[in-house]
């Protein structure tokens, strides 16, 4: 529960304080973008701004990793339609990578954080996006079972896959598995999921082998 606060605490600071002097170091990086820089001044504003950048993106998902579940009430999700509106928020990336997403399960709706629940849906989707060869067209499959106690729900990508070894290792906080230049990201995602799937008391697992796609499944409890 300490730990919980000081995260929070942490987590407001850098909502604040961090991010308005990355808001001014990137605003001045664009200023000098357009001044007539020598070709090593370019290349240096450049690395400037997108370092930057990447450190407002890692500022916003580490906020996001301390909110889950504590300004929200569960309310109730019809995930047929969360997927849908998911894969308009998503046209862009869509197109980009010219991805397919594909609901198969059965009409499902279920009592849960709603903000939440679309985070980690998104998590895993555009997971199972971005991490595919060049030469692969990404497709989603996405299922669910209605159990006694629980929904299961499966996220099921043709990506580049991973090693059993790295099973657990993928879901702890900021721990990444390929360089910056590979794939981009904060390593905070999947640890976010990890976190929504716990505050729904349910449990997240996955089935995977290099260069034959992964499979995420997780729990809902009713």
């Amino acid at each position: 529960m300490e730990k919980n606060k000081e995260l929070e605490q942490f987590a407001y600071i850098s909502s604040h304080d961090l991010q308005e002097p990355l808001n001014t170091i990137i605003s001045f990086s664009q200023l000098l973008k357009e001044e007539n820089l020598s070709d090593i001044g370019q290349k240096s504003i450049e690395a400037i701004e997108s370092s930057s950048r990447r450190m407002k993106e890692f500022i916003k998902s580490l906020l996001e990793y301390s909110k889950v579940g504590t300004h929200s009430k569960k309310t109730n999700i019809d995930i047929e339609s969360l997927i849908e509106n998911l894969k308009t928020d998503l046209t862009d990336l869509i197109q980009k990578k010219e991805a397919t997403i594909q609901y198969i399960g059965q009409p499902i709706h279920i009592n849960a954080y709603e903000q939440e629940i679309i985070k980690l849906f998104q998590n895993l989707i555009v997971n199972g996006i971005k991490y595919t060869s060049d030469e692969t067209k990404p497709l989603i499959i996405i299922d669910s079972i209605e159990h006694k106690k629980n929904y299961q729900f499966s996220i099921k990508d043709n990506g580049i896959g991973i090693d059993s070894k790295q099973f657990d290792k993928i879901f702890e906080v900021f721990q990444r598995l390929h360089r910056r230049d590979q794939y981009e990201g904060t390593g905070i995602g999947l640890s976010y999921c990890k976190k929504v799937v716990n505050l729904h008391d349910g449990k997240i697992w996955l089935e995977s082998e290099i260069g034959k796609g992964s499979t995420f499944y997780f729990t809902i409890a009713k």
